[in-house]
């Protein structure tokens, strides 16, 4: 019996270190569907009988195609039953996002990327849905329509939305996460990730995409969540040796969430004392701080709890000129602001972007914040941002004199009140207000004192009245501007549109997508193509009346152009496609999908003869 014990023993970690090397060197969703294998062998009580339910309601996202005052192509399409499952193809009643592929990265209104950004934190969109019952999480199941692949991390959330008291604690757990795989084909799917066991009942469920892979946009149509009400008891034995509780502490320390805490990385202040620095003392101060630029800001934070002078090196306020906050947004709160304060007095550019949802951060602790480290900044990302009221646009345009760049996309629970506060801000050059109640007298305040601005989003600001009086005053105030968006805008005429040509000629980029008070018959489009020959983005989607002859203004006048989307129109023809193709030699997306007279056929030609360029053509089955 004592010769058989050891080799039991010895057999014993063998297979725990073969489950984990195979735990860290196979795909995620090998892990993950090992860890179902174990959990569907574990003793789970009989009388725990799986709960399945759709969403009850879309409680918060950061884009949609769809306008704010209609059902079609909106994230609120994900609330209920299935729509369209398990049909494929193009159709109004399922959830889209506003971009896809690598287009929007491309335009001339494209952002440059922040230093420090974690290469796992791949997310663009997300939408949060919450559901009737809070259950531990077994399975979620989204329904994918067309062209699947988007979603890359489904999170939870321990905080009830229904509870009529505010939860002691808010906490995000991760449930699966992938990097951006591309799909082949756009076929409806049932996308069934394996998720993983978490120790809290939820009822409110985040989706995070990453559209950057697919060849059109992602169509959703509803999302189920499997649960049981009592938490599942787990046997010891099979606990043991669960490969994704092995694998927690390293994944999720990885994860562009930051779900070990961040604050408690800024807050550690103890130095391991040792003899020497090794030879780190040895460099210039100017590389050592080069070296530790290609840090994230977890590492940031670990490596100045090793010794004196890498402290005195992390904390240096240089290292943070770009402080990109966004991928922890799960975790930033005042706290994280405070310990950040100190090291921030150079910060120039700042993203804030998702961060500060269900109490995380006051306006009190963004204020101090702001009045410590706003002097510098220049740019200021804080998209989704729902804590902000109008004191933080006011502490905003009095601490950050220098802010050159503002996005406030889908900030949409901020008063109209508080947009007025951003005429302030004069040396504006870049003002995303996409998706916001930004008001017209607050509007041309904002465009008669910022006559910098060199880029102007209004997409989808349904407060607007009169969107000639505001087109009339960018004409005669914003003389740089370089592009515009006005997507969704419902009233714009062709005398808005003569008064932007006339008064913009450096115009590079022009969002009239879904304008349906623009009619090519007055010469509008014509007109745009002869006054703006800068032009290299023109969206006209879902236009109808654009014609031949707009294209071949087009092609005549604008030989820069690189995106062109006329989707819906019935009046072009291939021939004049392919004069603009061959007078156009830069273009890289053409969108002519529901183009009545462009078929199948005439596309294959096009591609064939312009290889290079991205000609879509999509159809509803």
């Amino acid at each position: 019996m004592s010769t058989v014990f050891p080799m039991l023993t010895v057999l014993t970690m063998f297979y725990y270190l073969c489950l984990r090397r195979r735990a860290r060197t196979a795909a995620r969703g090998e892990i993950m569907n090992s860890h179902r294998t174990v959990e569907s062998n574990s003793r789970t009580c009989p009388l725990n009988a799986e709960v399945v339910q759709y969403a009850k309601e879309v409680v918060d996202f950061s884009s949609h195609y769809g306008s704010e005052n209609s059902m079609s192509y909106t994230m609120w399409n994900l609330a209920g039953v299935p729509n369209v499952f398990p049909s494929s193809g193009d159709f109004t009643q399922t959830a889209v996002f506003r971009t896809y592929g690598t287009w929007w990265d491309q335009c001339p209104s494209a952002s440059l990327p922040f230093k420090r950004t974690p290469p796992n934190f791949q997310s663009q969109d997300y939408v949060e849905l919450t559901f009737e019952q809070q259950v531990y999480p077994t399975a979620v199941h989204v329904l994918e329509t067309y062209h699947p692949g988007a979603v890359i991390r489904i999170l939870a959330c321990s905080a009830n939305p229904y509870s009529p008291s505010p939860p002691a604690e808010v906490r995000w757990e991760i449930l699966w996460s992938e990097r951006p795989t591309k799909v082949n084909g756009s076929q409806a799917r049932q996308f069934k990730p394996c998720i993983k066991q978490i120790h809290f009942p939820t009822n409110l469920i985040r989706l995070e995409v990453n559209s950057s892979l697919l060849d059109y946009y992602t169509e959703l149509d509803a999302v189920v969540l499997h649960g049981t009400k009592d938490k599942p008891l787990l046997s010891l034995k099979t606990s043991l040796i669960d490969m994704n509780d092995l694998e927690d502490d390293d994944y999720e320390e990885k994860d562009g969430c930051g779900m070990d805490s961040l604050t408690q990385k800024l807050s550690s202040t103890a130095l391991r004392e040792g003899p020497n620095n090794g030879y780190f003392d040895k460099l210039p101060y100017e590389l050592i701080q080069l070296i530790l630029n290609h840090l994230t800001l977890p590492d940031l934070c670990r490596l100045a709890q090793t010794c004196k002078l890498l402290n005195q090196h992390c904390c240096d306020p240089l290292q943070y000129i770009h402080l990109n906050l966004q991928p922890y947004w799960a975790k930033v709160n005042d706290t994280s602001l405070e310990f950040l304060q100190a090291r921030c007095a150079l910060v120039q550019w700042l993203n804030l972007s998702w961060t500060g949802n269900r109490g995380f951060i006051s306006v009190a602790g963004f204020s101090r914040f702001l009045k410590v480290c706003g002097s510098e900044l220049v740019r200021l990302e804080l998209s989704c941002s729902h804590f902000l009221n109008e004191t933080c646009l006011e502490i905003i345009s009095e601490m950050c004199p220098n802010l050159q760049d503002l996005n406030l996309s889908s900030c949409d629970k901020l008063p109209p009140q508080a947009f007025n506060h951003i005429a302030k801000l004069c040396g504006l050059k870049r003002l995303v207000l996409y998706r916001t109640k930004v008001e017209q007298t607050a509007l041309l305040s904002i465009l008669n004192f910022c006559s910098e601005l060199q880029h102007l989003s209004l997409g989808s600001c349904v407060m607007i009245e009169d969107y000639d009086v505001i087109a009339s005053m960018i004409g005669a105030k914003c003389k740089k501007l370089r592009t515009l968006d006005l997507w969704r805008c419902k009233n714009i005429t062709e005398n808005g549109i003569a008064e932007l040509a006339s008064g913009c000629p450096l115009l590079e980029e022009l969002d009239l997508g879904w304008c349906p008070t623009l009619q090519s018959s007055t010469g509008c489009f014509a007109k745009l193509a002869r006054q703006l020959p800068n032009l290299q983005k023109l969206f006209l989607t879902a236009n109808r009346s654009v014609c031949d002859t707009d294209i071949e203004e087009l092609a005549c006048n604008c030989t820069r152009l690189r995106q062109l989307d006329i989707l819906g129109t019935r009046m072009v023809s291939p021939a004049s496609l392919r004069k603009l193709l061959e007078s156009c030699k830069d273009l890289s997306l053409l969108d002519v999908s529901f183009c009545s007279q462009i078929d199948n056929r005439a596309v294959l030609e096009l591609n064939v003869s312009f290889p290079k360029v991205f000609i879509k053509k999509s159809f509803t089955q």
